[in-house]
């Protein structure tokens, strides 16, 4: 039983920090929470510990490409403001 609260807390975990980067999601916060709430529910009968642990590895896997997602844009719209004209002044 210890194992199952656990990896609980580790679902709802994870669940949470995507919830908050879904946020910046590109195309909206309430499109992003519809499709992670759908993922979520389709893998709640899931009991195989195993499993589970896969699931959530998969999830972490998509917080660090969100993670990327949102560092490259910043990158991009720095890069732009701040290099943008560099070649108008020569």
């Amino acid at each position: 039983m210890k194992m199952a609260n656990s990896l609980r807390r580790e679902v709802l975990n994870l669940y949470k920090n995507l919830l908050y980067l879904g946020r910046d999601y590109p195309k909206g916060a309430d499109y992003f929470k519809r499709r992670l709430k759908n993922v979520f529910l389709k893998n709640k009968d899931v009991k195989d510990p195993e499993k589970i642990k896969e699931l959530i590895a998969r999830g972490e896997f998509v917080m660090k490409e969100l993670e990327a997602l949102y560092f490259l844009r910043k990158y991009r719209a720095m890069k732009q403001r701040y290099y943008s004209d560099t070649n108008d002044t020569n």
